[in-house]
């Protein structure tokens, strides 16, 4: 069988000179038609620079190929003219992006964006686009949002971006889809969901896939080979239960054995409440007509209680869209709210803006997506900096540089990265550097927004044991929100289950996790452990 991609002896370089940097070398795979190939291995280990250099998307001339080549059907597509590779990309090769709200024009209402496609490779009239848009959401899970066509990226919850991308991506029923990392923000059950479409439509139309993860536990569903990398190097391939059962290389067994384990250590039950929310209620009204009226209300949060003590974790479970983060976000009161909110018992819910700002340091956030949240016209040490110099903290410039030093080590970054920028890191890395930025102030409450949907799961794991120590040595309080459920148990006391805006369930994470009540919380918790229902419906391991 003649292989759909073939990659032979690829190389691709940063820069020139001495001051280059070889982030692919000498890698050779190739996939064939209606199969699927894994690109597995932690940040930064050259995953995404090899699917950006089949795409042909690496910024040139700064990215260059040294050496190697990259056919397509036959067609060489290294130093391809860009006309010709506009006929290929988002036709025949389709790319799922990592970050969706970086990929997604923030300007323009999503059934532009997925009708742009159809218009450009498939000449559709308007109502033909409006009609494949409607069963592609349908397709990947966004039923609910046909009736939003015109809403803008930003009006969606990170998991629902992702699927729009997805969606974007399959319009044209490419014969090859990259995907990269394309269920990092997505919720367990709609990650299932996710992949099963793959799947289904790979089977119909006999699709190639790259997926690039690393989530290894993925990779053995949806793979036939794999494809181990490090440091730009493919170290081991093969077929996946060879690889996975046999490993050959010390690289491979390291990532096998990399997982977030074990739990929280008891907290105190008579620690004093840090962070207390009672009856938060979050709507945003729903305008429609020429005078914009109020029809109804998008009830993000609706009615909810929670208590966060000293040295202790919240976990906030939930599918995307059922108000995790929004949450968070108004317990910090970064979003308006209704209802009482407390902050190591002083009442903060009617505290205007200079009233708030000298306890911001001690209520930090870590966003779900780190390059969004970061600015990419400051180096790192200016962006770790800033919090320090906004709260007249760490003395003068090389007392400040001290601290940087501890925090980066404490997120396993080398302190030489300061004078660098964030474009130029992979997305674990600019996780960790997100985590670094609020981890400088010593905060006493901490909202950790999917921090670890980006890292790697060796990473991962020295995160939620960083987050452990962390909350050891300083009492910390955490409210930690995360589809992984997996870190979830790893991390937290409790857990509050969350749909549409309501808690739906909550306990101690042994209770909820291993004896779930709820229908809903059953089928998160089958979808996030490989649970099964017995006849009467008791979810068991």
């Amino acid at each position: 069988m003649s292989a759909l991609l073939k990659i032979e002896n690829l190389s691709a370089s940063f820069g020139h000179g001495e001051a280059a940097v070889d982030a692919v070398r000498g890698v050779s795979f190739h996939i064939n038609k209606g199969e699927t190939v894994a690109l597995v291995g932690e940040s930064g280990s050259g995953k995404s620079v090899t699917a950006l250099s089949v795409m042909q998307l690496l910024p040139y001339p700064l990215a260059h190929h040294p050496a190697g080549s990259i056919t397509f059907n036959g067609e060489q597509l290294v130093g391809l003219p860009d006309n010709q590779m506009r006929v290929l990309r988002g036709d025949q090769i389709a790319m799922i992006f990592q970050e969706p709200l970086n990929s997604l024009n923030p300007l323009h209402a999503i059934e532009k964006q997925i009708s742009e496609v159809l218009f450009l490779h498939k000449k559709m009239t308007p109502a033909q686009a409006r009609e494949r848009v409607i069963e592609l959401l349908s397709l990947v899970g966004l039923d609910e949002a046909v009736s939003r066509l015109n809403a803008l990226p930003h009006e969606f919850s990170g998991g629902q971006q992702q699927r729009i991308m997805i969606a974007m991506a399959l319009a044209n029923d490419p014969d090859l889809l990259i995907a990269d990392e394309p269920t990092t923000a997505l919720d367990v059950t709609v990650q299932a969901q996710v992949l099963k479409l793959l799947k289904d439509i790979q089977s119909k139309l006999g699709m190639a896939i790259l997926f690039i993860t690393h989530d290894l536990g993925i990779v053995r569903n949806v793979a036939d080979r794999v494809c181990v990398m490090n440091d730009g190097l493919i170290v081991e391939q093969g077929p996946v239960a060879e690889v996975f059962d046999a490993p050959s290389h010390t690289y491979t067994r390291h990532l096998l054995a990399s997982e977030p384990k074990g739990q929280a250590e008891d907290a105190d039950p008579a620690a004093p409440d840090v962070m207390t929310g009672d009856n938060l209620k979050v709507w945003y009204p729903i305008k429609r007509g020429v005078l914009r009226r109020t029809v109804g209300y998008v009830k993000a949060v609706d009615g909810i209680s929670v208590r966060v003590r000293e040295g202790q974790t919240l976990g906030v479970v939930g599918e995307s869209g059922s108000g995790k983060s929004t949450l968070g976000r108004a317990l910090i009161r970064l979003d308006r709210s209704e209802g009482e909110i407390k902050f190591r018992g002083s009442a903060i819910h009617g505290m205007g803006g200079k009233d708030l700002r000298p306890l911001r340091r001690e209520m930090q956030i870590v966003f779900q997506d780190p390059y969004g949240s970061l600015s990419p016209r400051l180096s790192i040490r200016q962006i770790i900096e800033e919090g320090l110099l906004v709260h007249g903290l760490g003395g003068n410039p090389d007392q400040r540089r001290v601290l940087i030093d501890e925090v980066l080590r404490e997120v396993d970054l080398q302190p030489d990265i300061q004078d660098r920028y964030p474009h130029e890191f992979s997305g674990g890395q600019r996780q960790r550097i997100a985590i670094a930025r609020a981890l400088v102030l010593r905060p006493k409450f901490m909202v950790l927004d999917e921090p670890t949907s980006a890292l790697d799961m060796s990473v991962q794991a020295q995160i939620v044991e960083l987050l452990r120590d962390l909350q050891k040595k300083h009492n910390l309080a955490y409210l930690f929100i995360s589809h992984d459920l997996k870190v979830v148990r790893a991390v937290s006391h409790d857990i509050i289950v969350m749909k549409a805006g309501k808690v739906v369930e909550s306990g101690s994470t042994a209770d909820v996790m291993d004896n779930p009540r709820q229908p809903y919380t059953q089928a998160l918790m089958a979808a996030a452990f490989e649970l099964k229902a017995d006849e009467t419906g008791v979810v068991n391991r």
